[in-house]
């Protein structure tokens, strides 16, 4: 009804759609590029938000413009140049060499106005190979030939980048020699390659990493002792074939290489290569050794050394336990009470004798907050990509993952966007000093879905699930874009991970070794601890008869000879169900922590990250408020009248003698109940004045606070002011 042409060609004129209800057929291509139709509709309404009365209105439009191309009537589509007025189908314009961007507006350039890439004169005008189709092509500025924006020699047919966008899709097309892709797609998009919003051809394929299972099984030694040949390979015995610890792709059989144990690494002479010519092969050997010592001659060179625990000086329990924040150094005693609880307020000695659990958890607890205060500053290294130009989520509260996940898939958004968050059911906010609020809320509820969800599994420390519709519908790539999007713009930290799922994400699944509390599923975790536990080889091997589906199911059947072998058959099985099975939710789920580049972060500080993603925030504190906000005054902080009935009213909060909660007095003053990972911005602070009630600043994050006579003055003008407060707001 658009182009007045019959063709069906996806790959051109996209896909062919007819309404039989409202005798409508035309290319989505030709709708999408129409100059007078926008999507007013939601994403479920109409034809992805084109409204069927709003299609028909394009359609009466188009019949009276005629095709500056072919004459003939229809022509949709206008130049959106100044002052050009032609008009034309979308297939002539395509063979008239016009550019249709599909992003933004989706506008469209004539022949005659279309945008152009740059060409120097001091560029080779020799022909050089498309690095697709690998003909070769030459160095020209016309509409069949384009220019990679990133490389300097790379240049493709128009038409080879045309089917790699759509096979590729917007998550794996990227420049072929340097494998840029943010740079590469928006200069692709101006120049009008279509790159589609889903995932890849071959992701989208069944069994498509079919091949990847199957092991390396061949003896690659220069001299092979076994006369059944190089291929055999006997399990549990000295012909059972081992594969080189880092590339996999070399082999031996045991005896070959003198090895008298499977448990033995073996490295293939090309990687003993590259390692000799580093340096570094001679240090691996020295750790191996140092570990295969403290492991009973078991050597794993792929196994994360055990964390160091940090060293503290003799008296640092009394110094920990007394230090005081930013706002309390200057006019506190050291031996301030604000950091005891209030049923030791009269009691200023410290127990000369503290239990080794207590200490280890001061201690673990103080290392936390230093890590989690290096990940702030790396987190606001990343927030100085947020522009001013903000987007807008309508989040439905009863529903939340639907409308965040269509906010997250809509066009206009942009991670490096201010978000905005506006909840539909909450009409009767103020719109005063509630965009912070609602923006925390939204994450916050946000992030506690993700973690019941059934994307992961487990209790208390969690780990991907396989959920195969969600594979489908890629909400594990969905998942880590939120989480990555949630830490920069000031969300929760998750602090549900479990730390095989953390290491995997950092380190790589081949370099993780996952243990028997992160299988979720109670049968097949029963099932694996009894195998482990097995005390004969005969219980063993019945063990073993009895769940042979299951050892089937995990690629783990094999002749069981020794009790011994039990170890390595656990260790499989583990493998398989933590990590092999989840292969593809967790690869999709590290392509979304890529947004804004939190994962290369993550990657590089893997230890300071742990402490967001593995622990669970710490609870609020006197301490931990008193240190947040800081005092605004001319003169020293000691003499600020007012200051101490600040930091003795948090004392009582945190004791419980008050009705309000730190958290109360944390969302009255920045809309947030919890601390973001990336700090408040700006920073909390706090002014003396002489007003009556006070007065919390959500844009500037400012609290002014009374100055009273008394001490219950004030503590009754805050409770009463910050309970009012919040009631109204929630109601």
């Amino acid at each position: 009804v658009l182009c007045g042409r019959t063709d069906d060609c996806p790959e051109k004129y996209g896909e062919k759609r007819t309404y039989v209800e409202y005798n409508l057929t035309f290319h989505y291509y030709c709708l999408l590029m129409s100059s007078g139709i926008w999507q007013r509709g939601e994403e479920d309404e109409g034809v992805d938000g084109f409204l069927i009365t709003d299609i028909k209105k394009e359609v009466n439009r188009a019949a009276k413009l005629k095709c500056n191309i072919c004459k003939k009537k229809g022509a949709s589509i206008g130049c959106v140049a100044p002052k050009c007025k032609r008009s034309y189908h979308f297939p002539c314009g395509l063979q008239k060499e016009c550019i249709f961007q599909f992003m933004e507006d989706f506008r469209s350039y004539c022949w005659e106005h279309r945008p152009v890439q740059d060409f120097t004169v001091k560029e080779p005008r020799e022909a050089s190979q498309c690095t697709i189709c690998l003909d070769l092509v030459e160095h020209i500025s016309v509409y069949a030939v384009l220019k990679s924006p990133c490389c300097k020699n790379a240049w493709f047919h128009r038409e080879c980048l045309q089917y790699q966008a759509l096979s590729a899709g917007i998550f794996f097309f990227r420049c072929t020699v340097c494998n840029n892709k943010d740079k590469f797609q928006k200069e692709m998009l101006r120049m009008g390659i279509h790159i589609p919003e889903r995932d890849a051809s071959w992701e989208l394929e069944e069994n498509a990493y079919q091949d990847l299972l199957h092991c390396y099984q061949h003896c690659d030694v220069k001299r092979c002792l076994c006369k059944k040949g190089r291929d055999y390979n006997e399990p549990d015995s000295k012909w059972e074939i081992k594969r080189c610890q880092y590339c996999g792709s070399r082999g031996t059989h045991l005896a070959c290489s003198s090895m008298k144990s499977w448990e033995q690494n073996w490295d293939c002479m090309e990687c003993r290569s590259i390692f000799a010519k580093s340096g570094q092969y001679s240090k691996r050997k020295k750790r191996a050794l140092a570990a295969s010592e403290k492991t009973n001659g078991t050597t794993c060179l792929l196994e994360e050394p055990p964390p160091k625990s940090p060293r503290q000086s003799s008296g640092s329990s009394r110094n920990f336990l007394l230090q005081s924040p930013k706002m309390m150094c200057q006019n506190l005693s050291p031996c301030s009470p604000l950091e005891l609880p209030a049923s030791n307020r009269m009691t200023m000695s410290l127990s000369p004798v503290m239990s080794n659990r207590n200490w280890s958890l001061s201690l673990r607890h103080k290392h936390l907050r230093e890590k989690r205060r290096e990940v702030c500053n790396i987190l606001k290294e990343l927030k100085a990509q947020v522009k001013t130009k903000t987007t807008r989520l309508n989040i439905n509260v009863e529903n939340i993952w639907s409308s965040a996940l269509k906010g997250f898939r809509q066009r206009i958004f942009s991670p490096t966007n201010t978000i905005e968050v506006n909840f539909s059911n909450c009409k009767n906010r103020s719109k005063t000093n509630t965009s912070a609020a609602s923006k925390h809320h939204f994450f916050q509820l946000l992030m506690l879905h993700l973690q019941n969800s059934s994307l992961f599994e487990g209790s208390s420390g969690k780990n991907l699930s396989l959920d195969l519709q969600a594979v489908k519908e890629n909400l594990y790539f969905e998942a880590g874009k939120m989480i990555a999007v949630s830490l920069v713009h000031g969300g929760p930290s998750p602090g549900f991970f479990s730390k095989t799922l953390f290491k995997c994400l950092v380190y790589g699944p081949e370099n993780v070794k996952p243990v028997l509390e992160d299988v979720a599923d109670v049968d097949v975790a029963q099932t694996i601890q009894t195998i482990k536990y097995a005390n004969n080889l005969s219980s063993l091997q019945s063990t073993l008869q009895d769940c042979c589906e299951f050892l089937a199911a995990a690629g783990c059947s094999r002749p069981v000879t020794a009790l011994c072998d039990k170890n390595m058959l656990v260790n499989d099985l583990l493998i398989y169900h933590v990590i092999k099975r989840i292969t593809l939710p967790l690869e999709s789920f590290r392509q979304g922590l890529k947004t804004l580049g939190v994962l290369e972060k993550m990657q590089m500080h893997p230890d300071v990250f742990s402490s967001i993603f593995c622990y669970k925030p710490e609870r609020l504190s006197a301490e931990t408020v008193c240190d947040l906000f800081t005092i605004h005054s001319s003169s020293d902080v000691n003499k600020v009248e007012g200051a101490d009935f600040w930091m003795g009213y948090l004392q009582d909060v945190e004791s419980g003698e008050s009705v309000v909660t730190l958290e109360d007095i944390l969302l009255f003053v920045t809309g947030s109940c919890y601390v973001p990972s990336v700090g408040f911005d700006p920073e909390p602070t706090i002014k003396f004045l002489h007003i009556r009630y006070p007065i919390g600043n959500r844009l500037l994050n400012s609290l002014e606070l009374p100055i009273t006579k008394t001490y219950q003055q004030f503590k009754n003008i805050m409770e009463l002011t910050i309970r009012n407060t919040l009631r109204v707001e929630k109601d």
